[in-house]
């Protein structure tokens, strides 16, 4: 691990800056130098209201014991990456608002080592909307697809589920961190998540989740993945709010078409009106996606 990681996991921990400065400092300066004062991009980032002096005596301080405190973490299974360090999920350092540390409790591995695809989806699907969720999963899990969703009930937790049965790999990106897992169905899903395949999140282990957190996990989930799939979800949905994020972060968005008569269907419905990719088995998907991760360019 860098320097310029360690200073921004330390930063993080600390809570001397909001998280959105820390990612802004870092995409304005890279190597995030400590010196200067009026030209420095935390006096603009902030309209001069950040300490750089104490920014300064804490990094004096503490920088040399920081070490010991990722051990300290990683000793209660936790993992974190700096938005500085090249493990750094690189699709995810392009969004609007990345990050400045992820938290990682599992194989972190499967950031990198397969392609990552979301699906998303009501917290009360219809036996159909079951059923569409099963057969997705589990056919791009075959492919090698990993599925990534945000470990609610519903859609999200059965398409978790479904990957594992499928022995494929499957990500959750939780809102909070992970001492307070939410919801509490799911709590035994994220466990064997976080033991065997990958458990994601922004915050402090011991942050609860709070309302907003929701749909800032759901611009991680479309961040990380190369495209959004959408079964079952009314129109002001989360499902949609993540659909939306996608969009803007020049991810592809698919729905699953349903029954004019359930509410849940005018989610999807007003996707596949204002472009989304219609959703009849996997080769709608995969015919839309590149043969290969797309390379994504960083500040250096």
């Amino acid at each position: 691990m860098n320097e310029k990681s360690e200073l921004l996991i330390l930063l993080r921990l600390h809570g001397i800056l909001p998280p959105v400065q820390l990612s802004k400092w870092w995409k304005a300066d890279p190597s995030l130098s400590l010196a200067g004062k009026n030209t420095h991009p935390l006096t603009k980032l902030s309209a001069n209201r950040s300490d750089l002096s104490a920014i300064r005596k804490l990094a004096e301080k503490e920088l040399p014991n920081v070490k010991r405190l990722i051990r300290a973490y990683q000793a209660d299974g936790v993992d974190m990456i700096a938005i500085s360090s090249p493990d750094y999920p690189p699709s995810l350092k392009m969004i609007h608002d990345p990050p400045p540390v992820l938290f990682l409790k599992g194989h972190k591995k499967l950031l990198d080592q397969h392609r990552l695809i979301g699906i998303v989806g009501t917290r009360n699907p219809s036996s159909y909307g079951k059923r569409a969720a099963a057969y997705l999963a589990r056919e791009l899990s075959k492919k090698d697809w990993t599925i990534v969703s945000g470990l609610a009930k519903g859609i999200d937790g059965l398409s978790h589920q479904e990957s594992i049965r499928s022995n494929g790999t499957t990500i959750g990106v939780i809102a909070g961190g992970f001492n307070h897992l939410y919801p509490r169905e799911n709590r035994q899903l994220a466990e064997q998540m976080a033991e065997d395949h990958l458990l994601v999140s922004e915050h402090l282990p011991r942050t609860k989740p709070q309302k907003w957190h929701f749909p800032m996990r759901n611009r991680l989930i479309s961040g990380l993945t190369e495209g959004i799939i959408v079964i079952q979800g009314k129109e002001k949905s989360g499902s949609l709010i993540t659909a939306y994020q996608a969009l803007e972060q020049g991810r592809e968005v698919f729905a699953v078409p349903g029954s004019i008569f359930d509410r849940n269907s005018l989610g999807p419905a007003r996707l596949i009106q204002e472009g989304a990719k219609l959703v009849c088995d996997i080769n709608d998907i995969l015919s839309e996606l590149p043969p290969s991760n797309v390379q994504y360019t960083e500040p250096v």
